[in-house]
């Protein structure tokens, strides 16, 4: 296994040969791991081109995702994830977007981009305790990636969620969307 340093953090790569695959190559990147799977006949020197090649990309698109991060919407969700959920959530970036014209928000999982949190910049004048509901909501998709009950219970650790909610609903309604739509 090979440690990679990205940034403040650190990546490992775990190769797994595959009897399934004859000639590509297969990776994704789960949390802090670049899961790559190869085929049984890779010679080392290959593999070690192949395994460059791909921690390359990966670390080219995490840092470009990290330069638009925002410092402020960084820190709130540090300390929503320490307030509410003991701090045991781990993302990549956090960012506002201008390019979300439906949604709130969204979490990666999976692939390159893992735990990369995007909020609509829509909303950043909304009231305060809806704004940290939405990222809340989002952080909350790190332990739990659907909308399972056990999400709902987890995400009601902010004490918000309910009015958060209604908020949005009401914004929702006047706009003729659904609010389920928008998270």
């Amino acid at each position: 296994m090979r440690r990679v340093p990205d940034g403040p953090h650190t990546l490992a790569v775990e190769v797994t040969r595959d009897r399934r695959l004859r000639k590509s190559v297969r990776w994704t990147v789960e949390h802090d791991t670049i899961q790559v799977r190869v085929p049984p006949h890779v010679g080392s020197d290959r593999l070690d081109s192949m395994l460059d090649d791909i921690v390359k990309r990966v670390l080219k698109q995490r840092q470009r995702a990290r330069h638009r991060n925002d410092t402020e919407l960084e820190r709130r969700a540090e300390v929503i994830n320490r307030q509410y959920f003991g701090g045991e959530l781990h993302w990549h970036t956090i960012r506002w977007v201008n390019n979300m014209q439906r949604r709130l928000g969204s979490c990666t999982t999976g692939g390159a981009t893992d735990g990369d949190i995007r909020i609509s910049d829509r909303i950043k004048h909304w009231p305060v305790y809806v704004l940290e509901y939405v990222i809340a909501h989002e952080l909350a998709h790190r332990k739990y990636p659907d909308h399972s009950p056990a999400f709902w219970d987890y995400l009601a650790r902010y004490p918000q969620t309910e009015r958060a909610r209604g908020f949005i609903e009401g914004i929702a309604y006047a706009q003729g969307d659904d609010p389920d739509g928008l998270l």
